[in-house]
Formats: structure tokens, sequence, C-alpha cells
């Protein structure tokens, strides 16, 4: 086979005044690809390996119709290999999940009752007892008897985590702050039996009537639905036994349910969301009581797989509020978090928190962080602070 030769300008430019050839392209990024796990024989030293790494976004961005900001920004969380199982994965649909509603029956005798109905369905998983994967189905999954009577929720596998991490109990007080459409909160009301009191809030009005419908098909009883700005907690209501904040976000993690992702997100869209996803996180911790006998715990999560909307939020939190620490999850599958990430450190503990992506996990990009808060009142430092200036801490009570 001849050696690969990295094209000019001049070339790229001519192929770019024609028609874009993407099997010619398609070639050229597995020949990159080739060439980058083997740079010390198969590279142009001269050249060097940048010039085959931005040749090979160029060409990812044409081939997979992403802007190159964003393609660059997803590139460089892996290797250059483990880059393109990313991006395929992208292409391909993500299998129809169903969550089972415990409430009303078992995942045994659902699964059965639809077996019957013609649906070629299995369990997702070991790591979950509720959840149920749909391959094909000769009756439409959102419209049978079951469905409509509550037996089970369409549901992505991604959102069952963040529920099994907040570890919801029996007779708790517990805030979701960004509940629509409402699968996790009422997978919450489930695993707490209907009992105790979930405020499902959400800040858009409009996506609350889908919460609300869904609350009252799944049999719900315990769950009270408010539509304020999450930043306004815990001045509404606070001392809850645990929070969940599944996050707005950049939605990185769902390309594959929404491709317009790939080139409506720009460079202000990764300082606008995590600016809001700090404020929030902030809240959230600040709407949790730390006296709480089995609680005291926060869960953040998004639908994101970049840094920033991820470990950088969380790393913010831990210095703003030295009152609460990462625990483990609880999810016994997932990547650790990120501790460094090119050249910026993150606090040790980043490693408890857990990443899931398509082509490792076949579910959607997610993120998963769990806090414990151990105290109400906390102190902060200012910089700059010295022996001399210890007016400068500032104790608040939340």
């Amino acid at each position: 086979m001849d050696q690969f030769v990295l094209p000019d300008n001049q070339l790229l430019g001519k192929e770019q005044v024609e028609t874009e050839d993407l099997p010619v392209i398609s070639q050229r990024i597995q020949d990159i690809i080739e060439v980058l796990n083997n740079f010390k024989e198969l590279g142009d030293h001269e050249r060097g390996r940048s010039a085959y790494v931005e040749q090979l976004i160029k060409d990812m961005a044409v081939y997979y119709g992403y802007s190159e900001y964003l393609l660059e920004k997803l590139f460089n969380l892996f290797s250059v290999s483990e880059a393109l199982e990313f991006f395929e994965a992208n292409e391909v649909p993500r299998p129809v999940t169903i969550r089972t509603n415990t409430l009303r029956t078992r995942r045994r005798d659902l699964a059965q009752a639809l077996i019957n109905r013609g649906v070629n369905l299995e369990p997702i998983g070991k790591w979950t007892k509720v959840g149920l994967t749909i391959f094909d189905s000769t009756v439409p999954v959102g419209a049978t008897p079951e469905y409509l009577a509550g037996h089970y929720i369409l549901q992505s596998a991604s959102s069952f985590l963040p529920v099994m991490a907040l570890a919801p109990q029996e007779n708790e007080k517990i805030l979701d702050m960004a509940s629509a459409p409402g699968g996790k909160s009422t997978y919450i009301a489930a695993l707490m039996k209907n009992t105790g009191i979930i405020f499902a809030n959400d800040s858009n009005k409009e996506r609350t009537k889908g919460l609300v419908s869904n609350i009252h098909r799944l049999g719900i009883k315990n769950t009270v639905v408010c539509n304020y700005d999450g930043r306004e907690f815990p001045t509404v209501l606070g001392g809850f036994d645990r929070v969940l904040l599944d996050a707005p976000c950049s939605g990185t993690g769902v390309i594959s349910k929404d491709p317009s992702v790939k080139i409506n997100k720009t460079e202000k869209d990764f300082i606008l969301l995590p600016h809001l996803q700090k404020e929030l996180l902030l809240s959230a911790i600040d709407s949790v009581d730390a006296k709480s006998s089995k609680g005291g715990y926060i869960v953040y999560s998004t639908c994101s797989v970049t840094v920033e909307e991820n470990e950088a939020v969380v790393n913010y939190a831990l210095k703003k509020r030295p009152n609460v620490k990462l625990v483990l999850t609880g999810l016994d599958f997932g990547r650790e978090g990120f501790t460094n990430y090119r050249g910026k450190g993150f606090h040790p503990s980043l490693k408890l928190t857990r990443r899931f992506y398509p082509h490792v996990h076949n579910m959607d990009g997610f993120f998963v962080s769990k806090f414990k808060k151990f105290s109400n009142k906390y102190e902060l430092k200012r910089k700059n602070d010295d022996e001399d200036h210890k007016v400068s801490k500032t104790k608040f009570d939340k």
C-alpha cells in the first residue's frame, strides 16, 4: 500500500471548489487516523502531528455535518480512534427504552403483556430492574392499553441514572429542579412508593403540561408541580432532604436524537450555559438541609459530554460551597470524570463523578455527580486573604 501523503492547501481548495466527495473524505479520515496512531513511522515530521489533526477535524466536520468549532470540542475528549467511534455512534439512533411503573405493575408482568401484543423486547441490562429495551413492535408502544393505564413510560436509559444516584427514601421531601417532562420525577415517586412529597419544578410553563399529564397517567399522588426559575430556590422553598438538578444543557450527549446540535451551538452557548448551570447548582445545594436524618444529597447531571458543563461546573460548586463534598454515585458502571483536562486541573474527588457515552454504553451521552452537604454553614475565603484580614471571612447560613 502506498504511504498516505497529507494534501496541501492548494489541492484541498481545488477539492472544495468541486463538489465535496464524501467517499474521498471518508478514506482520508481513515488514512489520517492510521498515520496518527503510528506517527513515528508513517507521519511527515516536517509538517508535524498538528497538521494531520487539523486536517482530520476539518474532514470529520464536513463528513459528519458539524461546525468545526463543536467537532473540535468533542474530538478533544477522546483519543483519535475513539473520537471516530463517538461520532459514528451519534449517527445511529439509541434503542427505544421504557421504564416499568412499579406503582402499577411488575416488570415481568409488563414484559409478558407487551410480548403478547407483538412487542419484541428484553431487559436493558443488569444495572436496572425496571427498564426494558424495545427492538420492534407490531403496535404503537406509546398507545397500548398498558401505556394508557400508566404501567410504563417511554424514557431514555441514561435518564434512569440520576434518579438511581439520588437514591430517594420513603417519606422524604425532594426537589426535582428541572423536571419536565417527568420521567425522573415519576421514577422518584415510584421509588418512594408514593410517600413523602416531591416538588417537580420546571421554569418553562408550557413544558409543565406534559409533566402533569405523566403524573396523572402514572398514578403519582405525592407530587406538587411548580413553575419557578430554579435560581429562586431556596427563597421560595428550601429544607429538602435531596435535590435533583438535571440541568438545561447543550445536548451534546443526545445528538443522535437532535442533529441540529451539530451546527447550532456556538462559543457563546458554552459561556452562557455553564454560567446558568453554576447558578442553578448553587441554588440546589443551598436548598438542601444538611441536618436531614437520611439525606442531605444533591445530584447534578446533564445530557452533555463537554467538560465546561460538567466537571468545570462541579469544580466551581466545590470552591463556592465548601460545605459540600463529592461522594460515590452508587452507579457501578460509567467512566470516571476528568480530574485533569487539557492543562486544567480539577479537585481530585472529580474522579467520583461518572461519564456515559453512546459508543461505550449504547445510551445517550450523560454526566452524573453526587454531593453530600455536611453543614448548613460555610466560610468563603477571598483571594489574597491572610491572617491579618480575618474580617474578609464571611459566614453564610442557608
